[in-house]
């Protein structure tokens, strides 16, 4: 009964969705909004389209991989985690 994907009675039954009221939904998608916004998210963004049309163009398979913009190539996306192993907090 705990498995929450077999519990037909809870509205969502995601495992990876958060269990927020709509109040907080709301507010969290505000914040992740504004975070996406950022004029250093826009550049990685725009950067990361660049860099994989290029990539595209030339012929390389980037599929499954993402932009690691501190290293500057790609990456599969699990070793594009956690600061190559040190983790976020010292991340710079």
């Amino acid at each position: 009964m705990g498995n929450r994907r077999f519990n037909i009675a809870k509205e969502r039954v995601s495992p990876f969705k958060q269990d927020l009221s709509p109040e907080a939904a709301k507010a969290k998608a505000e914040r992740d909004l504004a975070a996406a916004n950022t004029p250093e998210r826009e550049a990685k963004r725009a950067e990361n389209q660049r860099v994989r049309r290029a990539a595209v163009k030339a012929g390389t398979n980037i599929s499954g991989k993402d932009y690691d913009h501190k290293d500057k190539r790609f990456k599969s996306v699990t070793a594009n985690r956690g600061n190559d192993g040190k983790g976020t907090k010292i991340e710079g």
